[in-house]
């Protein structure tokens, strides 16, 4: 008898770390497919203190978006991964249609999508549009840093919003360096998950474009992120 507890012990045991070690690696699968997380802000200094206060980073400015009607700023949460802070730009021109991201409704700062590398972006649109997800068309972007270097990329339409942006657009920098390059460090992204109503559904979606971005049953859909900061853990939550 004893010698078959210790066997259902061992066969339980198994599993247990079975199961951690899956954990581990949809972690680390989708760490790796993630370029930069967005968070949203009424404005944009309000972001960066509110960042600040979190992490103990404080972000430093990244540019102007020309014509788009806002700007950002950075903190690096790894070697190729970064959190944007994104608000109003009040150096431009108002715009006649609202601002990506939802901003010109936020009353507080927000996390409130991802954004995923890929270095194939018309094959991922065609993969995608193949499983019934238009993720729009490959549209071309830049911004001019404060140091005058000019970053330019190519990426899926951010302005296509899927699932409230738990399905990602897809940016591929090209031969401009990685935003986190440059971005001040001091923190960095350790899980990214998803709640949805739908979450079989949405997960589905996901992995038809070859995302591991794990979803789990929750009351809205949510983002959430956990980061290690200069102050310990946190959680970002997309929830509104």
């Amino acid at each position: 008898m004893r010698g078959t507890n210790t066997a259902l012990a061992g066969v339980a045991l198994s599993v247990i770390l079975s199961a951690i070690a899956i954990g581990q690696d949809r972690t680390s699968d989708i760490l790796a497919q993630v370029d930069h997380l967005v968070y949203a802000t009424p404005d944009l200094e309000l972001g960066v203190r509110t960042v600040e206060g979190l992490l103990g980073v404080r972000a430093t400015q990244g540019g102007q978006h020309p014509g788009l009607g806002t700007r950002n700023a950075l903190v690096a949460l790894g070697p190729n991964t970064y959190l944007e802070i994104i608000g109003p730009d009040p150096a431009q021109p108002k715009l006649p249609q609202p601002r990506r991201f939802g901003i010109d409704d936020l009353k507080e700062p927000r996390l409130v999508g991802w954004v995923a590398k890929s270095t194939q972006l018309e094959q991922v649109v065609r993969t995608a549009r193949g499983a019934g997800i238009g993720l729009g068309e490959v549209i071309a972007g830049s911004r001019k840093r404060p140091d005058g270097v000019v970053l330019t990329w190519r990426y899926t339409d951010p302005s296509v919003v899927l699932e409230d942006r738990l399905i990602p657009y897809f940016i591929d920098w090209g031969s401009s360096p990685h935003p986190a390059a440059t971005a001040p460090r001091g923190a960095t992204l350790v899980a990214l998950r998803a709640e949805h109503p739908e979450a079989s559904r949405v997960q589905k979606l996901l992995t038809q474009i070859g995302l591991g971005l794990p979803v789990q049953t929750g009351r809205q859909a949510a983002l959430i992120a956990t980061i290690d900061g200069l102050k310990g853990r946190v959680v970002l939550s997309g929830a509104k």
